[in-house]
């Protein structure tokens, strides 16, 4: 059996009306695939499109009014290139942990008919790679009756879970089409603090699970002294490249894959991808496994530090809404907040800046109406701010009012005090 080379446009022509299809995300949305498909969607109806956690360089082509009677859009993970065709009423969401959809299409509450991938180039045995995306499309091959793949010079081959013969793909492109790049980004001044008072309460030989902005990223800075640590996350990014290279991350005190390792997708520069192409000391796997909490467990001293949107005063983490407004998703938080509380010597910490960009304080009295509540009062140990952490692990609601309110802005702590007092009463009275 020889590949299948064909034009994207004759590609595009396996798609049918009605159809179920998944797109492969990280930063390898295949878009010449969608620009083929949607080019054709006057020939199509009611095609249900299912994404999740991606990075485009634009808005989806197929997720427009003029096509929303063509494609259906659902997202399993608000990401920027569907948010305005959520915002629009045109592409919905299906509230899931990241971890459990696998789980959905295998069992079949989501059937899929087509995935569609962007992989690498075939190695010497004739397998393809998904390079940075192996998360959902792992399942998503598995579960698919028909398999379109990009084959694209710009896709690192990894290891792992996400590859697939070249035989096996139905339809395959030859493209040579950039991946997208996330800029490292730089953290400022109160993220740097967040970072410190972080990376102080982090021990020789912890596992880690970090996420992707300028905390995480100030966290990393203030590890290069540590000893031993290793890495265990949904997503890898150009943070984790220094403390790699120089030995701080070398994975020796893990249980699950000593000396690898371990992400299910990745998002970062070229140099990113150009460090993972055929490395075997790093792993993707499928979401599924990363993400399940008794293996993330299995790991010594894991450190899970995530982001929120506002913290009440009683400890329940808002992460994927502005209000009712449904902004991204829940992704992994849950997952590795379980499995790192779950852990022996482990740690969880929700970080973030005390007020929003529009200086609005994100520490509140109530979460606001319509906030999801993505981490419980039940799970929260440690809330960060750039004021200090708060430890809540253990505490009452009024203990906890008041470790929050002293990492809140010191212009809103009376506001808080006031709503504190009302709710909480005499107890918290006494604290003062």
């Amino acid at each position: 059996m020889k590949p299948n080379f064909v034009s994207a446009a004759e590609a595009a022509k396996l798609i049918k009306s009605h159809d179920r299809v998944y797109i492969q995300g990280s930063t390898s949305i295949p878009e010449v695939l969608l620009d083929a498909i949607t080019a054709r969607s006057n020939e199509l109806e009611g095609v249900e499109m299912y994404s999740a956690f991606a990075v485009g360089r634009r808005d989806a082509p197929y997720a427009t009014t003029e096509l929303r009677d063509n494609f259906i859009p659902r997202s399993l993970f608000i990401a920027n290139s569907i948010r305005k065709a959520v915002d629009r009423g045109e592409a919905q969401i299906i509230p899931c942990f990241l971890g459990e959809v696998p789980g959905l299409f295998r069992d079949g509450y989501l059937p899929l008919d087509v995935t569609l991938l962007n992989v690498s180039p075939p190695n010497e045995e004739g397998y393809c790679s998904y390079g940075v995306s192996c998360d959902l499309a792992f399942s998503a091959v598995e579960c698919s009756k028909v398999i379109i793949a990009q084959v694209n010079k710009q896709m690192p081959f990894s290891y792992g879970d996400p590859l697939i013969h070249i035989n096996d793909i139905d339809a395959c492109v030859e493209v040579d089409d950039p991946l997208v790049e996330v800029p490292t980004a730089v953290p400022n001044e109160k993220e740097k603090n967040i970072g410190q008072f972080i990376a102080e309460l982090i021990p020789d030989g912890a596992t880690l699970q970090i996420g992707v902005g300028g905390i995480p990223n100030a966290v990393l800075n203030g590890l290069h002294d540590h000893k031993d640590l290793g890495l265990h996350t949904e997503a890898m990014t150009d943070g984790v490249l220094p403390l790699i290279k120089s030995g701080v991350i070398n994975n020796s005190k893990k249980v699950i894959m000593p000396g690898k390792c371990v992400a299910s997708l990745a998002l970062g520069s070229r140099a990113l991808y150009d460090y993972m192409d055929y490395n075997k000391d790093m792993v993707f796997r499928d979401v599924a496994w990363t993400n399940d909490p008794f293996i993330i467990r299995q790991n010594p001293k894991v450190m899970s530090i995530n982001s929120a949107i506002e913290v009440d005063l009683t400890g329940q983490v808002c992460a994927d809404s502005i209000g009712t407004r449904l902004f991204s998703g829940v992704g992994g938080q849950h997952d590795f907040m379980y499995g790192g509380a779950l852990s022996e010597g482990g740690k969880t910490f929700i970080a973030m800046t005390a007020t929003s960009g529009k200086g609005i304080s994100k520490i509140k009295p109530v979460l606001t109406e319509g906030a999801g509540v993505v981490t419980t009062r039940f799970q929260t140990q440690y809330v960060v701010t750039e004021y200090g952490a708060a430890f809540l692990k253990g505490k009452d609601v009024a203990q906890r009012a008041r470790a929050l309110i002293n990492i809140a802005a010191p212009e809103v702590r009376e506001e808080l005090e006031k709503a504190a007092c009302e709710r909480f009463g005499y107890r918290f009275l006494r604290m003062r």
